[in-house]
């Protein structure tokens, strides 16, 4: 089959620093955590960079934080050295995704990269799903957690898959909470165990229909992700994060928002990375070891070892043997 109407452009290698200075990405979800550094790393790269969220300057998401907003997320990817465009979409919306879609096709006319780093539904779990059967769940609570960790992820591929395959090398990330091996166990709750195995499940299917365009899909997974909800939890922030190990000491293998992103970063210039990731899932210590990046404070943690070993393997083993 042959596909005449594909942009084919110059994939010479560009500068060292800015690998992806003439890549067109989104990242739905940018708004904090992840979905922000991804979207940050992606433009220290030297790409133009779409970040999509619900919380803007004058308007607030369920998920109820004002302290972070996609304009700031946009703001910060140009700091960067790329070019951040902040469009406000609620990917629930499929109107709102189409007229995305329709905006990066008039001004770019092509996707690179799509990120689909959508949730926002931490407020939901302590309390109302974690520890409860799932009958014993409120059923509107486990709805709207599949809503937000599947239904959007599904709506933002179907809409934008058409514009990404027109890259000459198109990447397609699923962000989720684990990889196909460490979810081989049980997520605690069959609403969330859903919404956190799903994406894995998307990547795997929109592999095999990528690689008929060159294209990767891939899920990717932070381990212990230190986000600003996680920090605000613990009532810590970024530089003295280490007080919280009195109150759990797993978060001893805490990593940053920018762990996972630099992999990602790393992936998406790399010219071999359907042969090496289509159809796979990662987390963010597999990207590091893969790619030789290291956390902000030079560390390599490995979270998801970490929890094998000691939660379910029953080992006596420091957190920070996983550092």
């Amino acid at each position: 089959m042959s596909h005449e109407n594909k942009t084919i452009r110059n994939t010479a290698p560009g500068h060292p620093r800015r690998p992806l200075a003439d890549r067109i990405a989104l990242v739905a979800g940018a708004t904090r955590g992840a979905g922000r550094a991804q979207a940050v790393e992606l433009g220290r790269a030297g790409a133009t960079v779409y970040v999509t969220g619900r919380t803007t300057r004058t308007r607030v998401s369920e998920v109820g934080r004002t302290t972070e907003t996609i304009e700031e997320s946009a703001e910060l990817v140009t700091a960067a050295g790329g070019t951040g465009i902040a469009v406000p979409t609620d990917h629930l919306d499929g109107e709102r995704v189409r007229a995305l879609a329709d905006r990066i096709d008039r001004e770019q006319g092509r996707l690179d990269v799509l990120v689909n780093d959508l949730w926002g539904g931490e407020h939901l779990l302590v309390g109302s799903v974690f520890g409860k059967k799932s009958w014993e769940t409120p059923l509107a609570d486990g709805l709207r957690i599949l809503e937000l960790g599947v239904r959007s992820h599904v709506i933002t591929a179907a809409l934008l898959l058409p514009l990404l395959i027109r890259s000459d090398a198109p990447l397609y990330v699923e962000v989720t909470d684990g990889t196909a091996h460490s979810n081989r166990r049980y997520r605690e709750n069959m609403y969330y165990d859903l919404a956190k195995t799903a994406p894995i499940r998307l990547a795997f299917g929109l592999g095999q229909e990528l690689a008929e365009y060159g294209g990767t899909a891939v899920a990717v997974s932070p381990g212990f992700l230190r986000s600003e909800q996680m920090l605000a939890h613990f009532g810590v922030s970024e530089e003295n994060w280490r007080d919280a190990i009195a109150q759990e000491p797993a978060f001893a293998v805490a990593e940053s928002p920018q762990y996972l992103a630099r992999g990602v970063a790393a992936l998406a210039a790399d010219p071999g990375r359907a042969a090496r990731w289509n159809g796979k899932s990662a987390c963010s210590a597999e990207l590091a070891r893969a790619y030789g990046v290291r956390d902000v404070d030079g560390s390599r943690p490995d979270a998801w070892a970490y929890f094998e070993a000691a939660a379910h393997g029953g080992e006596e083993v420091s957190p920070e043997d996983y550092r």
